[in-house]
């Protein structure tokens, strides 16, 4: 079995890591810059930075503030936000991204996901798909929540992975930030649909959510972002317990491949 990755997320909102429930009452969680060589230092195994603002405010990604995330991490980053076009994500590759991650403007327009694996190769394409419960079925939210559309999740999966998504970040929109374990429904669901990683995001609070991620969501990404960021959780008590359970997770300075070579 692949190593499972632990992942923490920076929220990024006008150049601070935030953080909040269901995306709203956002708290101030620190300097991008600083907590992403921080969790590296923990033992993270790839950090996801995503500009949560961007495409609501129809803009592009914080350039800058990447390049200086590359610049103090090594271990592979994914960063999403107002990435809408081959130009958007190869200036955030030539910034220091290895993987860009899109959600609203893929939805808007799907071949955009097919065009960016063509010009970069599926391994640096991420699709995150934020999903919210409708009755009996999962739809797929844009623009941070804030846009609910009439696209079923499990049929969105499917088709981003025909065109080209290499890995798909999963946020349940009504988990998110509540602490109440990740929607393991959801994660179950589109795992068993894809034959590419999942990542899990949306709702951990303590260490057992990361093993049922991975034992009953089918998840090979585990994501979080308040528990470390406000000191609940280490990476270091996350891996300990995803290894008490027969769960493979990578050690610090285990080699990561080739994801490295989009960054020049």
């Amino acid at each position: 079995m692949e190593s499972v990755r632990v992942i923490p997320c920076l929220d990024v909102r006008a150049g601070r890591v935030v953080k909040g429930v269901n995306f709203l009452a956002l708290r101030d969680a620190g300097d991008p810059v600083a907590l992403g060589a921080y969790y590296e230092s923990q033992g993270a195994d790839e950090l996801v930075f995503l500009d949560i603002n961007a495409s609501i405010e129809g803009r592009a990604t914080l350039i800058e503030l990447v390049r200086r995330c590359a610049e103090s991490v090594f271990i592979p980053l994914t960063v999403g936000g107002g990435v809408d076009s081959i130009a958007s994500a190869e200036a955030l590759l030539r910034a220091g991204a290895d993987k860009v991650s899109v959600n609203s403007s893929a939805v808007a327009e799907p071949n955009l996901i097919s065009d960016l694996a063509q010009r970069f190769g599926r391994q640096c394409v991420v699709v995150a798909v934020d999903a919210r419960r409708r009755h009996d079925r999962f739809v797929v939210v844009t623009h941070g929540g804030r846009r609910e559309t009439e696209i079923d999740a499990l049929e969105w999966v499917s088709r981003v992975t025909e065109l080209g998504a290499g890995e798909i970040l999963v946020t349940s929109m009504d988990r998110d930030g509540t602490k109440d374990g990740y929607d393991l429904a959801l994660l179950a669901s589109i795992s068993s649909a894809v034959n590419v990683p999942i990542i899990a995001s949306g709702g951990v609070g303590k260490q057992q959510d990361f093993v049922d991620g991975v034992l009953q969501g089918g998840a090979q990404g585990l994501l979080a972002a308040s528990v470390f960021h406000f000191g609940e959780l280490s990476i270091a008590s996350v891996k300990t317990a995803l290894s008490d359970a027969g769960i493979s997770v990578r050690q610090t300075g285990e080699p990561d491949g080739d994801i490295h070579a989009s960054r020049t």
